[in-house]
């Protein structure tokens, strides 16, 4: 006995689209990472690469959402599709829109320092950077009030030890960040002040940022300034003030330590006084 054939509901093409344009938007945001990371490409076809993924991801959304639309009503198959891409298009937008909710927020900066009066200046990394980077030199005193305004605590870090000490302290964090240090001068008594500079990456997009550490002598000790600049983009989203304070505290951390060592291997070094003795009797 032949059994009756049930037909299938048909699939829904909005949601078979939807997970088509979900899906090719991952290896096109993966893409677009590559390009920026490796270097293959200047920034700006790089970014374009990265705003077509995001575009693509908006898309896939607003196929999914019109998919469910059709599904509900004409009860065709299809839902799983329209699920998938709604996943993928959130996953890949969740972080821009965070990013953009953090610009709105903040100021538009692109150069934090702890010395906003004398910044330190960068002048290894000046050679490297192209005509299409920021300015090299500080944008002055308006950038300096709106740092202010937004970054109270970042200021510079007075230690109690010796320039060179402060130095060494300086350039172990940036080689444990794994940054590429791209001059190191240590401080001379006298003639010069101590100098790192240094390029470091954004954590997603390998974005390039540009840092310089100066340590000068103080009256108890030494002075450390850092200043931290995005080489694109008007503003930095925030990434330059966390930088600063993350190696401001981690140099305190690290010369902290040593200073703590030096102290235990003097009194260790140290005698202990002898206990007077009491009169003797005969």
């Amino acid at each position: 006995m032949i059994r009756p054939r049930i037909p299938e509901e048909p699939l829904s093409r909005l949601a078979v689209w939807s997970r088509r344009v979900a899906v090719f938007s991952i290896p096109v945001v993966l893409l677009a990472i590559t390009i920026v990371r490796s270097g293959l490409l200047e920034l700006v076809p790089a970014l374009a690469t990265f705003g077509g993924a995001l575009a693509l991801a908006a898309v896939a959304i607003l196929l999914a959402l019109g998919a469910f639309v059709v599904i509900w009503r004409e009860g065709l198959r299809g839902g799983g599709y329209a699920v998938l891409a709604l996943m993928i298009g959130i996953g890949i937008l969740a972080y821009p829109a965070y990013l953009a909710t953090r610009a709105y927020r903040l100021p538009v900066i692109n150069d934090v320092t702890t010395d906003p009066i004398d910044p330190p200046r960068f002048e290894a990394i000046a050679r490297l950077r192209s005509r299409e980077s920021n300015p090299i030199a500080y944008a002055g005193l308006r950038a300096a009030e709106l740092q202010r305004a937004a970054y109270p605590d970042i200021e510079p870090l007075l230690l109690n030890v010796t320039p060179q000490e402060a130095y060494n302290s300086a350039l172990a964090v940036i080689t444990r960040r794994k940054w590429r240090v791209v001059d190191a001068r240590p401080p001379q008594p006298g003639r010069r002040d101590g100098l790192i500079e240094a390029v470091a990456r954004t954590p997603i997009m390998g974005f390039r940022d540009d840092v310089v550490v100066r340590i000068r002598p103080a009256q108890e000790g030494a002075r450390v300034d850092v200043r931290s600049a995005s080489r694109y983009g008007r503003s930095d989203l925030g990434a330059n003030a966390s930088r600063v304070r993350a190696l401001i505290e981690d140099i305190d951390d690290v010369a902290g330590t040593e200073e703590e060592k030096q102290k235990k291997a003097v009194s260790a070094k140290t005698p202990a006084p002898k206990k007077p003795q009491g009169p003797t009797r005969r």
